[in-house]
């Protein structure tokens, strides 16, 4: 995290705004710096996010958080409070949902696009000030043509206390539903120090205080957790891809399987601000549309460095770097991108190019049960690899890959998830939709 901007709005106005840059603590990646235009000496005297933590933590609690695509925002400054133990929990609305409900019809629902048709004004993209005062424009935009009460429905969510833990309240486990989902142990600080998915969420977190084991490791566990939180999933197998992303995300201190570390490596595509699509190789970051990943850096290097070559993609635009190669072949595969000598549009066109021929791996959706009635599961499979998942309305008819898109929240990929949703999709591939080339 570089960088952070909230607004509190109270229905009508805005009434407060906090913005500062976040010090990550590390170098920042020339293509965030490109795309972001937030440099290393920019950060360099701002404050890490401990030292604003309680800050944004008193801005935001009893509030409902808004954002375009919540749950991608949301996870950020949730596992960022958690970690320096405050436990944030919040109601949320989404802008890309309740705009394809409040505001249908549109050919895009992305933030840029979606400004842009609407005429809302969405100046410094890609930074949060920018992006956060479009996101306001737009929230305010849904609630004056809200006419059906999306946004107000879209908040509503629809005893074995001797065997839990001493600091475990009872209510805690009473809120547990007989249902598939992703289950969360936190310390007393709220950190998450276990996470567990079942087909039956209430008897599985049963069955690890039910047995009466005094060893250290069962007594220590019992001493550590002090909450229990759920999120419910429609099925037994989106509970699984879900545990699985969490763990690796959140490292708890009591799992044990799927703590090794995967650096796995992609060929990432965006839009700089002038307009120009840019390739990189960096690990795999769910933020960046990762275009193919790689199991080793050299080999998603010399991937690029193909593509460079055989479609004259200029080699700085790529981030390559090596001088030698430099030398020799900028003059001749350069037709002036990096000077903006040669139009984007040009140069974004060979860039296509070169896109589609990396994107020759299956694309498919398992669709299957959600919540409740009115929704299927749905999870994304984008050229080979896990994109991510959620819910679609039963009355919303999708056929094209680049609409589920729009509709799931992306994930980080990893190899256990990619693995397993390619074996359930050839057991049961009467839940698989396939997509032909992505579309």
């Amino acid at each position: 995290m570089t960088e952070i901007c909230i607004l509190v709005f109270d229905g009508e106005k805005i009434v407060q705004r906090y913005e500062t840059l976040i010090n990550p603590l590390h170098r920042i990646p020339p293509y965030i710096q490109a795309m972001t235009g937030i440099t290393n000496e920019m950060v360099a005297e701002a404050p890490v996010f401990e030292d604003v933590a309680e800050e944004i933590f008193e801005i935001l609690k009893d509030k409902i958080f808004v954002a375009h695509n919540v749950n991608f925002d949301y996870s950020f400054i949730h596992s960022q409070l958690r970690h320096f133990g405050y436990e944030y929990d919040a109601h949320k609305l989404c802008t890309v949902r309740l705009s394809r409900k409040i505001l249908p019809g549109h050919q895009s629902y992305s933030l840029g696009k979606l400004c842009y048709a609407l005429g809302i004004k969405h100046i410094n993209h890609h930074r949060a000030g920018g992006d956060t005062d479009a996101t306001a424009a737009l929230f305010q935009m849904l609630l004056a043509n809200d006419s059906d009460g999306h946004i107000i429905k879209s908040l509503k969510r629809t005893s074995k206390e001797h065997v839990l833990p001493p600091n475990v309240p009872k209510t805690d486990f009473e809120k547990l539903p007989y249902t598939a989902g992703v289950y969360y142990f936190h310390d007393e600080k709220g950190k998450v120090v276990y996470v567990g998915k079942a087909k039956n969420m209430r008897y599985r977190v049963s069955s690890h205080f039910s047995n009466n084991a005094t060893t250290r490791q069962k007594q220590n566990f019992m001493r550590y957790v002090h909450r229990i939180s759920f999120e419910e999933c429609g099925t037994e197998l989106m509970a699984a891809v879900k545990e699985s992303s969490e763990i690796k995300r959140l490292w708890p201190k009591f799992n044990a399987a799927q703590k090794r570390r995967e650096d796995v490596y992609g060929i990432i595509c965006y839009h700089d601000q002038n307009g120009y699509l840019r390739l990189a190789v960096d690990k795999v970051n769910s933020r960046y549309e990762i275009v193919s990943s790689f199991h080793h850096l050299e080999n998603a290097n010399a991937a690029l460095r193909q593509l460079v070559h055989e479609f004259d993609l200029c080699p700085r635009m790529c981030f390559i770097n090596e001088k030698l190669y430099e030398e020799k072949l900028h003059a001749i595969l350069c037709k002036g991108a990096c000077d903006k000598k040669e139009p984007e549009i040009g140069y974004n066109a060979r860039v296509a190019k070169a896109l589609e021929k990396l994107r020759n791996l299956p694309s498919f959706a398992i669709i299957d049960n959600g919540i409740t009635r009115e929704e299927h599961s749905c999870i994304l499979v984008w050229q080979g690899k896990f994109y991510g998942m959620g819910f679609i309305p039963t009355d919303i008819t999708v056929e094209h890959a680049e609409t589920f898109k729009d509709l799931v929240t992306p994930y980080k990929e990893n190899s256990v998830i990619t693995n397993m949703l390619f074996n359930y999709a050839k057991r049961y591939p009467a839940k698989v939709k396939l997509f032909v080339n992505g579309e």
